[in-house]
């Protein structure tokens, strides 16, 4: 049977959820611009394999993905798609809702979308366990691979970056022209960094205007970092190490 929800009928799926221990995955990403080399789905793609790889050592189910985020800064170029947050805290609280219907008592949701995400999951989450009784985990990969990141010599995260089109050169290669990568570095700015691993004082994260977002788009499309020195091999070592927390993450859910 497949780990996709979607991909199994009623029966099958109770049977999964069994086996999985009532432990469900939800990836969530967004649908936005990703510069002159990356596709659209990058942030859906990356949860979805991340969600894949480790459901399928646990035998957890994987809901289908939320495709769609909180991206109005990204909207200054086509084909992003960008939802209110509080549509989105309802969105994905009627998803947990519809699930926990049907047993599904434990939910891992994956941000793919790093920090911009997380402030509307965060209530999406707390309502769903104070309303629902039901326990919710979030699983962000920017905050999840920090002990790895002196290892694997990423710069500081951007969009479009190193670490994205690493990832996606690993799990995605056919969807990655690295003919058409930009680097446009990410500048330093004294006590502020959306970056977790950044080792200084920081403020939380604002999604930055339209009009802010122009001077990336003036130097690379949309890209801030420096996609060149991205590689399958970090790529692969990045998606391991999250894979590998991710499971652990399962593990501890479904012992519990």
């Amino acid at each position: 049977m497949s780990i996709w929800l979607q991909e199994n009928s009623w029966e099958e799926l109770d049977e999964l959820r069994k086996t999985g221990k009532n432990v469900i995955i939800i990836p969530v990403g967004s649908t936005e611009q990703h510069g002159y080399h990356l596709p659209l789905g990058t942030d859906t793609m990356v949860a979805m394999s991340l969600a894949e790889d480790a459901a399928q050592q646990t035998k957890t189910v994987v809901a289908p993905p939320l495709w769609f985020g909180w991206s109005p800064h990204h909207m200054a170029l086509p084909g992003t798609i960008t939802f209110r947050p509080e549509v989105l805290i309802e969105v994905l609280y009627d998803i947990i809702d519809s699930l926990q219907v049907h047993g599904f008592q434990k939910f891992v949701i994956i941000n793919g979308h790093r920090i911009v995400n997380i402030a509307w999951m965060q209530v999406a989450a707390e309502k769903a366990q104070r309303q629902l009784g039901v326990k919710v985990v979030l699983f962000d990969p920017a905050f999840m691979s920090k002990d790895i990141m002196d290892d694997l010599q990423f710069e500081s995260v951007g969009h479009s970056d190193e670490i994205e089109t690493s990832h996606m050169l690993y799990r995605h290669p056919n969807l990655v022209d690295m003919s058409k990568a930009v680097d446009n570095p990410v500048l330093e700015n004294s006590l502020y960094s959306c970056d977790p691993s950044f080792t200084g004082d920081t403020l939380c994260y604002v999604p930055s205007t339209v009009k802010d977002m122009r001077n990336s788009i003036d130097a690379a499309g949309g890209t801030t970092g420096k996609p060149s020195k991205a590689s399958a091999e970090k790529g692969e070592k990045y998606h391991k190490h999250l894979v590998n927390h991710l499971i652990q993450v399962i593990i501890q859910l479904q012992q519990n």
